[in-house]
């Protein structure tokens, strides 16, 4: 009975030890793009997230609504310049991409009328096999 006892929190530790180095991975990748969202901007509380290989392509669908200027910003939690992301319009016409600009982190904008679009990211490193891309969106209040 004291075995059971023992295994039974033993298996507890060790669960709450895995889960809450989880959530300190988590923080940390959080922060990334966090860190990138700078004042005047507020984050929308959202962050978009996909695992990607190398060769993958993750999209992400948003509207943005016409008179709030607003900013992209996308990281992978290590190197700020590893993701290359694009805008396009509901019709795929190109209205940015980082690697036109140095494979800038974040883009700030404003539209004059809603607009959905579509954000795609890709890691940019041929080194990086896989990797986290995110995306968070902020606006000035």
């Amino acid at each position: 009975m004291k075995k059971t006892i023992f295994f039974i929190i033993l298996n507890v530790l060790v669960f709450q030890m895995t889960i809450e180095k989880g959530f300190g991975q988590n923080d940390s990748l959080n922060l990334a793009c966090t860190d990138l969202m700078t004042a005047p901007f507020v984050s929308d509380g959202q962050q978009y997230r996909a695992f990607i290989a190398a060769d993958e392509t993750a999209e992400f669908r948003v509207t943005f609504y016409g008179g709030s200027t607003y900013r992209i910003a996308a990281c992978t939690g290590n190197n700020n310049h590893n993701i290359v992301f694009t805008v396009y319009d509901k019709e795929r016409n190109e209205l940015f991409s980082s690697r036109d600009y140095n494979n800038t982190p974040y883009w700030d904008f404003q539209f004059q009328s809603g607009v959905d679009c579509i954000i795609e990211a890709q890691l940019i490193n041929t080194k990086q096999e896989q990797g986290l891309a995110i995306i968070s969106i902020g606006f000035i209040p």
